[in-house]
């Protein structure tokens, strides 16, 4: 029997895994990264925006491929473990690849990108299926916010860094050259220590819950995976109100994935914020979403998370009319911190709704299905911002797009009874 203290160091060590991974979404996908790719290794602004919303797209549809059929493997072969250290090490081997493209290297820099990208959504999978076991049914909710809420803090702290010791010294610290911005190019750097080394806790302190089986042989295990997800498939209308809450995710996600992706892109080329200033942006944002992770964690338990998702989504709409209408910079920065508010609160309860509704036995591979429904259609927002850009030479234009995301969403959400899927989740394998 796991004791009290075994447990809680459990929820902390899956919590860290979050410190750890947010500086990768932060520093790589937002705040630094996209936007050097787009300012300096990219031909131009507008060009660069658009070959960033391919290697976005890119990722997405590798995702939604795997995770499934991941998913199912780890549940079927003991995986689970095995996938998340080996995902882990690609996502930091690749993310330290990304100091090595210099101003021009555009396919290098998408390329190494794209394995860095995919290998870190696939993280999602196999961490995430950890929640169910670790935090008790009462607690799901705000466990899966203190997560978010961690994650957020390590993505600010890590901002931080970057900023002190890289970005802002001029001349730069270790010999770095300003001119062929290796002193950007080193928060990569950063980034693949921070999570290698802060991932750690999670695999020494959060214990595999479930018995792992002897594991069949690779084609045994293989074609057992796939008909597991066959048989899933099968059972979908058992499992119905899982399938309109990842439907809706499937949709309201892809507003988040671009807001994301391009949100600094924006900043940076319509109004005219340096890297520097998105940079505080970003710390800034980072302050917000962590605290408003943390605060709706609890009134998730209280109200549910189809409520509380419906609260984040009304924020999100708010938050990206008022950036695509703002006419300086002030107002951009002040909807930008809005948005943060909604953007943990929104993903921590997507979680713990999913949580609440999965069969144990399932775990793993329905969280498979929860990474699949983030990037089933990911590719849409990204694509349709590039080329609303392209075609209107207007980047406002293009993040408009954005809206649409939420209101689809909103309106598949109201269709999930979340009664019927606690339900469910207590009924037989």
């Amino acid at each position: 029997m796991t004791s009290q203290r075994d447990a809680r160091k459990a929820v902390q060590g899956w919590a860290l895994y979050d410190f750890a991974n947010s500086a990768y979404t932060t520093l790589i996908v937002t705040f630094i990264y996209s936007v050097y790719f787009t300012q300096q290794i990219a031909p131009d602004g507008i060009t660069g925006t658009a070959l960033w919303s391919r290697g976005v797209t890119v990722t997405a549809v590798l995702v939604a491929l795997l995770s499934p059929v991941l998913g199912a493997l780890a549940d079927r072969g003991g995986l689970r473990r095995p996938l998340l250290l080996a995902s882990t090490a690609i996502t930091v081997v690749g993310v330290a690849a990304l100091f090595l493209p210099g101003p021009g290297e555009v396919a290098l820099a998408l390329g190494i990108f794209i394995v860095s990208n995919v290998a870190y959504e696939l993280c999602g999978v196999f961490y995430n299926s950890y929640l169910p076991e670790i935090a008790p049914p009462d607690k799901i909710g705000r466990v899966s916010g203190y997560g978010w809420a961690l994650g957020y803090l390590g993505g600010l702290l890590a901002m931080a860094v970057a900023l002190v010791v890289f970005v802002l010294p001029d001349p730069p610290h270790f010999g770095l050259d300003a001119s062929t911005g290796e002193h950007i190019r080193a928060t990569t750097l950063l980034v693949a220590g921070w999570f290698g080394v802060l991932s750690i806790p999670m695999f020494l302190w959060v214990k595999e819950p479930r018995p792992v089986a002897a594991r069949p042989a690779v084609g045994a295990l293989v074609r057992g995976a796939f008909a597991q997800l066959g048989a899933t498939f099968g059972e979908l209308r058992r499992y119905r109100q899982i399938v309109r809450l990842l439907a809706a995710r499937m949709v309201y996600n892809d507003g988040l994935v671009t807001i994301f992706a391009f949100g600094p892109i924006f900043a940076a080329e319509t109004f005219g914020f340096t890297l520097t200033e998105v940079m505080y942006w970003g710390l800034a944002l980072n302050v917000t979403a962590g605290l408003g992770a943390f605060a709706m964690g609890f009134l998730d338990d209280r109200l549910g998370g189809r409520r509380t998702l419906f609260v984040t989504l009304v924020g999100l709409f708010v938050g990206a009319l008022w950036a695509v209408t703002a006419d300086s910079k002030t107002s951009l920065y002040l909807a930008g911190l809005w948005v943060g508010i909604f953007v943990g609160p929104n993903q921590a309860a997507s979680r713990s709704l999913l949580g609440r509704f999965v069969p144990r036995e399932k775990e793993t591979e329905f969280f498979g299905f929860f990474a699949f429904s983030g990037k089933a259609i990911a590719f849409m927002g990204p694509l349709l911002l590039g080329i609303v850009t392209e075609v209107t030479g207007s980047q406002r234009w293009g993040m408009a797009t954005i809206l649409a995301f939420f209101v689809i969403g909103g309106l598949l959400l109201a269709t999930v009874d979340e009664a019927e899927g606690r339900a469910t989740a207590r009924g037989p394998g």
